[in-house]
């Protein structure tokens, strides 16, 4: 029974992608937390090194692990939506559909955004599209989300709506 509701599901998703934060988004946080376990035990010499350490890096390894949980996905059937993070938006309330990439995301972000948009924004992924919302019930402009496959993105979505 679960595995065929698995299978519908990913028949369902036209596109899944999780935000993860890449191999060397993880080396300085983790230099850190082995020096802050060090530094725990420098503080508190009757402390044996071996319970600090340990500590710091499964916390700072959960800190990472949890940075990347954001996934954008495009899902089909007979109602197809954006599910960006937690969000989702009916693709028939999608309008003009841009790519930006990593200078024009800069200035998107930044000194021409809308403090009223919705934005997932990931530091580590380049590219971003932006998603003109035609819904008038809805107060939000627009929504700006990072994506590392910015064409297949903004395709599906001119495709759907």
């Amino acid at each position: 029974m679960a595995d065929t509701v698995n299978t519908a599901v990913k028949r369902a998703l036209a596109h899944s992608e999780r935000l993860y934060v890449p191999a060397w988004g993880w080396l300085l946080p983790m230099l850190g937390a082995v020096l802050l376990g060090v530094e725990i035990h420098l503080g508190y010499p009757s402390i044996p090194v071996w319970i600090p350490l340990p500590v710091a890096i499964v916390v700072m390894a959960a800190l990472m692990l949890s940075l990347g949980r954001s996934r954008v996905r495009v899902t089909a059937g007979d109602e197809p939506e954006l599910w960006v993070g937690d969000a989702h938006l009916p693709l028939r309330f999608v309008g003009v559909v841009e790519i930006l990439e990593k200078d024009d995301k800069r200035r998107a972000l930044g000194r021409d955004g809308d403090p009223a948009a919705f934005v997932l924004h990931r530091g580590w992924v380049g590219p971003a599209v932006r998603v003109q919302l035609t819904d008038p019930a809805d107060p939000t402009p627009y929504w700006l989300f990072s994506t590392r496959k910015p064409k297949k993105v903004a395709e599906l979505l001119r495709a759907r709506s």
